[in-house]
Parts: C-alpha cells; structure tokens; sequence
C-alpha cells in the first residue's frame, strides 16, 4: 500500500457564464481575484481516445489555501464538460492533484479501476490527465503536473488572494502564456 499523502489543490466548478461566476463566487464567498484564460488551446488533447478539443475558458482563483477553478465550454463538442453538464446546467466537475510524476500516479489510478477520460499537454510544460472517478467523488480526478513556472504562477495567484480585500475587482488580466 502506499502511504504517500495526496491532498487536492484544486477544486473546479462548470459554469455557464464564466465573468458572472468570477463574480458570485467572489461576492458570496470572498474568492479571487480570478485569472482568466478565454478559448484555452493546448499543444497535444485527447478526449476518450480521441483528437477532440473544446472550446473552453477558465477561471483560477483562490478560496483561502484552496483553488477555485471555473470552466465555461462555448461549444456542443463531446468533452468532460458535457458529460456531465448539458447547455445551461452548472456544477461541480472535479478535484485536482499536484504530482511531480504523472504517468506513474495515472497507471496507478487506471490499476485501480479508474478510466483515463482525457489527457492534454498545454504549453511546454504541462501535463493533466483527467480520470473518471465519478463514481466513487461525484466527479473527475486531474493530475497536474508541477513545473517550477507552474508553481509560482499559482503562487502569484495565491499572494493575489491574501491581499484581496471586499471591492476589489474580482477578475485579473489574462495570466501569462
């Protein structure tokens, strides 16, 4: 058995209307600011086995030490999102992992009965597999990968966070590719 502790970073929400969501989840919950991506493209996706891609946007934000990501998909195509979510439903979608090695922790996941639902490489750096865990989390495991650039871009967002106060604007300028 092993024993090493795995304890999620993220936690990601679908949304229909991804500035309103940035909004509310501020509003309600004092998260953010949220660093936007608009029609996310990746270097190499996969979706059930095949070359499908979404036309998604997301949202990063902080909620105290934990990740809030929403994701807004602006298309019918086949993908984890609408799996889950039909055209004006939103929810949770899954939970996120930092690992440093991701093929090692998704062979053990798929050994564990778990199918991989999606895989991507956005950039030079990252790597996320997305396994279907819904029957055992109510939704989707992602394993991230983590790249010192990676890492502090998340740790940009997070000082971001403890220095954000009621008023400010709860949406940051386009991260950095």
């Amino acid at each position: 058995m092993n024993s090493q502790l795995r304890v999620p970073f993220q936690q990601a929400y679908f949304v229909c209307d991804l500035d309103d969501a940035c909004r509310r989840w501020s509003e309600v919950f004092g998260a953010g600011p949220f660093a936007q991506r608009r029609h996310h493209q990746t270097r190499w996706f996969t979706y059930r086995g095949t070359d499908v891609e979404a036309d998604v946007s997301y949202a990063w934000g902080y909620l105290g030490d934990v990740q809030i990501q929403l994701i807004q998909q602006h298309d019918d195509k086949p993908s984890i999102y609408r799996e889950m979510y039909a055209a004006g439903q939103e929810g949770y979608h899954h939970h996120a992992y930092l690992v440093h090695d991701v093929e090692s922790e998704k062979q053990r996941l798929v050994e564990l009965g778990f199918e991989v639902a999606c895989e991507l490489h956005a950039g030079p750096e990252v790597h996320a597999v997305y396994l279907d865990t819904r029957e055992l989390t109510g939704g989707f495991t992602e394993l991230h990968n983590d790249p010192p650039r990676i890492l502090g871009l998340f740790a940009q967002w997070h000082r971001a966070h403890q220095l954000f106060r009621t008023g400010d604007a709860p949406i940051l300028d386009e991260p950095p590719r």
